[in-house]
């Protein structure tokens, strides 16, 4: 994890270096929202019940919603804000964990004709809940004995690239992947994976 760390950070200072290189005036902002989905996976992690200990995991496709808001310097460097909600099913019964997360950000972008490939970094905090549901229950207005509840916040640091298209000089659509690492203290049912986001992004830029 350390080396994931120091490589993120390397990343981040090399985008914004490249891109003062380019100039640094103000150019404008966008900003957009996107919907996700992807694969994550955690380790297994221990239930205890009253009818012993269980071993369960998570897994599976996330789904969730979120944003982003950049403002633009330069021709390449973009500063900004993002924050996403996720959350992913596991389980027969019910189980599910779901990751709220936000930061602040910088990317670099080119443009390829009507297309802008990008790359960058966010780094943040969120917060997790996991709720693992051991067997079937009813709606009967009782305390579930096999059933677990854990809540907890994490430093978030994530990765990202992607490209948008030029629709009009106003509306381009985007597609993006990220990976988001837990860079505090270690979780035993903490999951995370790729994740790909897709949306629409509006533009206010100075000629």
């Amino acid at each position: 994890m350390k080396h994931v760390v120091i490589f993120v950070i390397a990343v981040f200072f090399s985008v914004v270096s490249a891109a003062k290189n380019s100039g640094f005036e103000w150019k404008g902002y966008s900003g957009g929202m996107m919907l996700h989905s992807g694969y994550v996976k955690g380790p297994e992690f221990r239930v205890n019940t009253p009818s012993g200990t269980r071993t369960a995991s998570v897994e599976g496709l996330p789904l969730g919603i979120g944003g982003a808001v950049k403002l633009h310097f330069g021709k390449n460097l973009r500063l900004g804000m993002e924050g996403y909600s996720s959350t992913v099913y596991y389980g027969r019964h019910g189980s599910y964990f779901s990751a709220g997360w936000g930061g602040v950000l910088a990317d670099y972008v080119f443009s390829v004709g009507d297309w802008s490939p990008f790359a960058g970094i966010t780094i943040g905090g969120g917060g997790v809940k996991n709720v693992y549901i051991g067997e079937e229950y009813g709606n009967d207005f009782s305390t579930e004995d096999h059933m677990l509840y854990r809540k907890y916040p994490f430093m978030a640091l994530s990765p990202f690239v992607g490209v948008e298209y030029k629709v009009t000089k106003a509306l381009r659509l985007v597609l993006k992947a990220d990976y988001l690492f837990n860079i505090s203290r270690r979780q035993a049912d903490y999951a995370t994976g790729l994740r790909l986001y897709v949306g629409v992004v509006f533009y206010k830029i100075r000629n």
